[in-house]
């Protein structure tokens, strides 16, 4: 092979950098053009980031003590959304709602975890590693799953980040690699359409054929694989047609890629996305309507689409934050850090309706809900029950699974 075909392999339609960037996210994608295997599970989660006031998301409509607490910040009772036992969703959660109705959505109220963190970025630690700070945080609670998937070896990417945040500390891993993409765009390779880049790396595949050069043949061998999930993803989504109508949000994006690169055929078990703008310690009102407007019509559509492409029976949905708000309103109209909410689990696969007593309003921990339920009691479901997997050695200690999925399961 001339140096004139390496130097164009490395350096044709900037593909040099897509292929140290994509290169190992699938090693074997030129074997994976198979049929998926429908039985082959998927879990989205959802991270609401700054702390989501659970109190006016999950509303408790007749408890005078909320009233009193909240004089501006209480949610009417004529503004929300019945969902019995004396509970009501915030109006904008429309979504959730009609999800409730249609047996498609569980609430699991007053989770938290021993002694709560009000940082941001210390209780979000705990969620994504299941430790506190004084352990060896290296790697996330899913990341510590892919390792223990039997196709952590290569196939198709394991999980998926998308949108333009900072890869979660959920999803990392010393073993497995998760790639973070921002749109299908981005995801496929840029100048595989290039007929001299095809040929160098041929040229380069043939040339190194047997020799000993490792950096050249594992960025060959990578190079080939991306090339092939990007042609076969750019095929498949081509035929993905749906009629609902998303909303035009950035998590109404998110959730519709997402969809598409189910119907793709890819064997990812894990898609993660994140939604922003929770920590509202001042004019709460507007901006939390808009933000669990997203949430609902977004989660809404993504089920309602992934029951048109007939992937229901191998999808759930996973919600949370990573600790509630305080119960009394402050000066500026918002609500401070606070310690237990709701979590939130949807699809076919989970058992309806409210899971766990919201906490009572009376009997406070330093102006804080106490909690009843621990968040690993939730991701103890997710593996033990969705996964079937043994979740001891991910959560790192034993956690008693909330009851959240259909006994068919």
């Amino acid at each position: 092979m001339s140096n004139f075909s390496r130097r164009r392999f490395l350096g044709t339609s900037a593909a040099g950098s897509a292929v140290l960037t994509f290169g190992g996210l699938a090693p074997s994608a030129l074997q994976a053009a198979a049929e998926h295997n429908k039985s082959e599970r998927i879990l989205v989660v959802i991270e609401l980031q700054g702390g989501n006031d659970g109190l006016n998301t999950v509303i408790p409509v007749n408890d005078d003590t909320y009233r009193k607490l909240r004089p501006k910040l209480a949610i009417a009772k004529g503004n929300s959304l019945d969902i019995g036992d004396g509970l009501a969703f915030h109006s904008s959660l429309r979504g959730f709602a009609d999800l409730l109705e249609a047996g498609k959505l569980a609430i699991i109220q007053g989770v938290g975890y021993p002694d709560p963190n009000r940082s941001h970025f210390e209780s979000m630690d705990i969620w994504h590693t299941c430790q506190r700070k004084d352990k060896n945080r290296t790697d996330g609670w899913l990341g510590r799953f892919l390792e223990q998937s039997p196709d952590a070896d290569g196939g198709d990417p394991m999980a998926m980040h998308l949108g333009h945040d900072k890869q979660p500390f959920a999803l990392m891993s010393r073993k497995v690699r998760v790639p973070s993409i921002r749109s299908l765009e981005q995801f496929r390779l840029q100048g595989t359409e290039d007929v001299q880049f095809r040929k160098a790396v041929e040229e380069l595949a043939e040339a190194r054929r047997g020799e000993g050069n490792d950096l050249l043949n594992f960025v060959q061998s990578s190079t080939s694989s991306a090339i092939t999930a990007s042609e076969r993803l750019g095929t498949a989504v081509k035929s993905y047609s749906s009629s609902v109508a998303y909303p035009k949000t950035g998590l109404g994006e998110q959730l519709q890629t997402v969809a598409r690169l189910i119907h793709s055929g890819l064997k990812t078990s894990i898609y993660y996305v994140t939604l922003n703008g929770f920590d509202t310690h001042s004019q709460q009102p507007d901006a939390h309507a808009g933000l669990l407007r997203q949430l609902g019509d977004a989660v809404k559509s993504f089920l309602d689409d992934v029951d048109q492409l007939k992937q229901s029976d191998r999808v759930a949905l996973m919600c949370f934050s990573e600790f509630g708000r305080r119960v009394e309103e402050n000066a500026s109209d918002g609500t401070d850090h606070g310690t237990a909410g709701p979590m939130f689990m949807a699809g076919a696969a989970v058992k309806p309706g409210l899971i766990g007593k919201l906490p009572s309003l009376n009997d406070l921990k330093d102006g804080d809900l106490k909690h009843h339920t621990d968040f690993r009691q939730v991701y103890s479901a997710a593996i033990e029950h969705w996964f079937h997997c043994e979740a001891k050695p991910i959560l790192l200690g034993e956690f008693k699974s909330v009851d959240v999925f259909r006994d068919s399961v």
